[in-house]
């Protein structure tokens, strides 16, 4: 792989991870904003739906717009968006202001999510784009690793107001490597038949595409899995299991370090074994570690090491499951791969925010409702894998 290779993986992966880093950062806050605001922890959680909703939305417009304007310029007004919505975040003096411009930031990082993906497509097929999703997902990995600790620290000095000056000034470096760094992968020939109409045609074809929905919902209900543990897991760790805010920087860490060292094997697994199949083997394993962890955690096994340990195992699994679900959705569809990415990743957190929905309604303060949401969205992630995914391996290998 070339130098420019992982020049492009690291700049897509930062883009990607604006969008996520103004979530990791501030959780380690979430209970100190609810006193500061004068909250309670529904109300407070709902900063965090709110950002979900939009982003997911949002991610409809991105893609077709990508697809009729090119790649370059929806990401400009995005994160220009994202900025001034995070100092609207920063100035904040009630729950339900900072809701509303949680809102509006969510609305701008959504193309930092959604065109890094058609850019990827736009460049490379097959296993070499598994590799690129991989190394994306290695950069985009480093935001739950890095943004509760840079959180904790900022919180420790300025408070929560400071975490969203943070996001600002790192909207404003996604900006900075846009305009130096990133070429144009959306040639102007490649628009001329983008528009409108030929938007709904693709949104069309893609909603009847089984195998499209098929990977989309599986990478979905992973996904959904680790957005449920990270809107309980600040109440959690820190109110029910007595970790300080840097603690519960370095636990949470702990799984994003899991989930991009696996990642990282996505290309020579998929060389070797092929995509359907490491996905396939990936998503069991994934499942079979949250079950047990949740089965576990009711017979009395609660202590956090227990949880702690097949998080671990799990989300590693689960760094094998999001890059080749997504680099499977996107492969028959290059001409409309915005639009894709746009379908794929609002589909992605609308499932996503109805387990965090779901799991909230059962949320009493103790782990175990958090880990049986967990187990429950990899579970069925599972399901609809062996009566699709695996149906068709098996057929292709008797064939």
């Amino acid at each position: 792989m070339t130098a420019s290779f992982f020049r492009t993986a690291l700049i897509l992966g930062l883009l990607s991870a604006i969008g996520p880093f103004a979530i990791d950062m501030y959780l380690p806050a979430l209970p100190s904003i609810g006193q500061d605001l004068h909250a309670d922890n529904n109300v407070t959680q709902l900063t965090l739906l709110a950002f979900f909703i939009s982003f997911a939305l949002s991610q409809l417009v991105y893609g077709p717009i990508s697809d009729m304007w090119g790649r370059k310029l929806p990401l400009y007004l995005g994160i220009s968006l994202f900025a001034l919505a995070s100092i609207g975040c920063a100035l904040s003096t009630d729950i339900e202001t900072l809701i509303a411009f949680r809102f509006v930031q969510g609305i701008g990082g959504a193309a930092g999510m959604v065109i890094p993906r058609a850019i990827v497509r736009d460049m490379h097929t097959g296993v070499q784009a598994a590799r690129l999703m991989s190394l994306l997902m290695l950069v985009f990995s480093i935001s739950p690793i890095l943004a509760p600790l840079t959180g904790s620290a900022v919180i420790e000095f300025y408070g929560w107001r400071g975490v969203f000056w943070a996001v600002t000034i790192a909207a404003l470096i996604g900006l900075v490597l846009l305009a130096t760094q990133l070429d144009e992968t959306r040639p102007a020939t490649d628009r001329s038949g983008s528009g409108l109409g030929s938007a709904m045609t693709a949104y069309r074809l893609l909603l009847s595409d089984r195998n499209f929905l098929t990977l989309t919902f599986i990478g979905g209900l992973g996904i959904s899995s680790f957005l449920v543990y990270l809107a309980n897991s600040p109440f959690v760790l820190i109110e029910h299991y007595g970790l300080t805010p840097t603690q519960y920087s370095f636990a949470f860490s702990i799984n994003a370090v899991s989930f991009f060292a696996v990642s990282q094997a996505t290309g020579w697994l998929g060389e070797r074994f092929g995509l359907v199949r490491v996905m396939r083997i990936a998503v069991s394993a994934f499942a079979l570690a949250m079950v047990v962890m949740a089965v576990a955690m009711a017979a009395g096994f609660n202590q956090l090491p227990v949880m702690a340990s097949f998080l671990f195992i799990g989300y590693g699994f689960l760094g094998l499951v999001i890059p080749t679900s997504a680099v499977l959705a996107l492969e028959d569809h290059g001409a409309i791969a915005g639009t894709a990415s746009s379908l794929m990743g609002t589909l992605h957190f609308v499932i996503a925010a109805v387990a965090m929905v779901i799991s909230s309604l059962f949320f009493d303060g103790t782990a175990l409702p958090m880990a049986a949401g967990i187990a429950v969205c990899a579970f069925l992630a599972l399901v609809l894998t062996q009566a699709t995914i695996g149906r068709r391996a098996a057929t292709v290998a008797a064939e």
